[in-house]
Formats: structure tokens, sequence, C-alpha cells
């Protein structure tokens, strides 16, 4: 039996389509012991996303970003989060958005993208499925400053950190994105390179 035949929606509602989609949904799910029970749900919906590691793997680099991120200050963070380069995909393939992302955030041309996984980053309400990638690059590949779109709000600063660096610094709290901590991971266990 699939998921599919064990969810049956009674009622959607949308809540807001500002940002992004927040809908209530109101369904049977059928559960284990072969009893129907209802339940209601929040999902946000701001669509699929790609973020890339780029390691310089003779230096054992690895570039990274530093920006406000208002729904952890609401939660408590008061400091920059730390992350991986990343956007969302705005109906481009996951290739073309964490190229172009690349460069406005961090001003880096990416040549030879490998993708390495998919995540669904926090399932329990949110629908983004995230695309990872890592890819080498060296300093002939910066092509600009970065530091991201500012007509849509971004204020990125540009971090160049020794892997062993910023594996300590998951080790020490200081960083804290999720996207950012399993790329880092994954390269800690594959090599640098990957």
């Amino acid at each position: 039996m699939s998921v599919r035949d064990r969810v049956r929606v009674q009622a959607v509602r949308l809540l807001s389509d500002h940002w992004s989609t927040l809908k209530t949904t109101t369904f049977e799910w059928l559960r284990g012991d072969g009893q129907w029970q209802t339940c209601q749900r929040e999902t946000y919906d701001r669509g699929d996303g790609a973020a890339l590691l780029l390691i310089d793997p003779m230096r054992r680099t690895v570039v990274l970003t530093r920006q406000f991120r208002y729904p952890v200050y609401m939660n408590g963070h008061d400091a920059l989060m730390i992350e991986v380069p990343a956007g969302a995909l705005d109906g481009a393939s996951p290739e073309d958005c964490i190229r172009a992302e690349a460069e406005q955030e961090v001003g880096y041309r990416v040549h030879r993208l490998r993708k390495v996984f998919e995540a669904f980053m926090s399932p329990g309400a949110v629908t983004e499925r995230l695309h990872c990638f890592v890819a080498e690059y060296g300093p002939a590949d910066r092509i600009g400053a970065g530091g991201g779109v500012h007509a849509e709000g971004e204020d990125i600063e540009v971090l160049e950190l020794a892997l062993d660096e910023a594996l300590a610094m998951v080790a020490r709290g200081e960083i804290r994105d999720a996207k950012t901590i399993m790329l880092l991971q994954y390269a800690a266990l594959h090599g640098a390179a990957g």
C-alpha cells in the first residue's frame, strides 16, 4: 500500500500567500493499526531549493556566507547565521539555480557541480526539498564580490575558512544551519573534494 492510499484530504484552507504559501489541511490518515484518524496540519510551501559547498581540495578551504536570518533571531539566536550558498529554485533547475546563487552570494563561477544528496529540511511543516551539491573552486573562479541581491534584502558577508575550522565551528555551536552542517559533514566523511 502506498502513502497515497493512506491519506484522504478533507479540506485545505489558504492562510497566507505572501513570501511563500501557508495552508492548513484537515485529512484522514490510515494508521498502522488499520484505524482512520482525522488530523490537521499547517504546511509552509516555499518551493524547493539548492545548496552548495564550495571546496578547494588543495588548500582544504570552503566558502561560506554570514547573514541575518529573521526567523532564527525570533527564536532567540542573537548572531548572524553562517551558511553555504543556497536559494529557492523558482522554476530553474537545481544546477542552474545554485550556479546563479554562487555568483550572487559569494562571487564564484561554478564549473563542475556534483549532486551529493537531497533532503527534506523540516518535514513536519515545510514542503521544501533541498538539492545539495559540492564543487571545487580556486582563486581563478572568483568573478565578483558576492554579497547577494540588494533588492531581495540580502546583505551577505563572504567567508573563506579552512575546512577543519568550519567543522570546529559546528562542534562549538557557531554554525547551526542544518544544510551547512550536513554538507560539511559530507566533506569530512568523503575527503575534502568529496
